[in-house]
């Protein structure tokens, strides 16, 4: 069976295969489709548009993203992940410039920031003020912002052209996913899942980004070491920012 989507803002027109769980139809047929497909970059923006959550590949491993600036998704994220309202999410954006449009980084060298990113590494700034959904982070004035070294989501990115927010595909606690049949049990209630493949051969690889707090001027705060910890503080070290031990 199939399901057929369309769209009234792009000449989309996609089926994709209809999946069934425990022997029966499940409720929302879920889209399951590869990266590979020239229709899964306008499928994925449109269903983001929609206030979908989906599932797509990064550089470390797979994410749950949604629209960054949508109330109902972000309550919706946080149900799917079970995850719990103080413990933040970051957002995925395409290039340098946006990073500065919805974080605060005038005090960041461009030079620097061009180093980490595209890369494994998440950085947190000061929210900017173009950051207005109340559900987004409550009480947290920073944001982890990443640029994914990851065609399709940094395509993603360019084509939606609002930031994204995107955490681990697993329920919190759980390990983290390197391929899509690992989060099965939430597709469901997903919009579509966009399959990138196996995105590692070794479990290092489920330790994803790195996380580094940069909202103070010369210094950094390692939040979590992640794959890309030696390159990430050896670019920082080079720009003359010292470490700041978590309080």
């Amino acid at each position: 069976m199939f399901r057929c989507l369309g769209s009234s803002r792009s000449p989309l027109k996609f089926c994709a295969k209809r999946l069934f769980h425990s022997g029966s139809e499940m409720q929302s047929p879920l889209v399951l489709v590869s990266t590979a497909n020239p229709n899964a970059v306008p499928l994925a923006r449109d269903l983001l548009a929609a206030g979908e959550v989906i599932a797509l590949p990064t550089d470390t491993v797979y994410g749950l993203a949604c629209d960054a600036n949508n109330p109902g998704a972000i309550q919706k994220l946080y149900q799917i992940k079970g995850r719990e309202e103080k413990k933040a999410v970051a957002i995925c954006v395409a290039e340098i410039d946006d990073f500065h449009r919805w974080g605060d980084a005038a005090h960041l060298p461009r030079e620097m920031l061009s180093e980490l990113l595209p890369g494994a590494v998440t950085l947190v700034v000061n929210k900017s003020s173009r950051l207005d959904n109340p559900f987004l982070n409550p009480g947290f004035q920073r944001i982890g912002i990443r640029i994914p070294d990851c065609a399709f989501i940094r395509e993603l990115s360019r084509a939606f052209r609002a930031p994204i927010a995107l955490t681990s595909a697993n329920k919190s606690s759980e390990p983290s996913s390197l391929a899509v049949a690992e989060f099965r049990a939430l597709w469901p209630l997903l919009g579509a899942v966009f399959d990138g493949g196996q995105l590692g051969l070794t479990d290092a690889q489920r330790a994803a980004s790195t996380v580094v707090d940069l909202s103070q001027e010369g210094r950094y705060m390692v939040i979590r070491r992640g794959v890309a910890m030696e390159n990430t503080e050896s670019v920082l070290q080079r720009y003359k920012f010292r470490e700041e031990a978590q309080e």
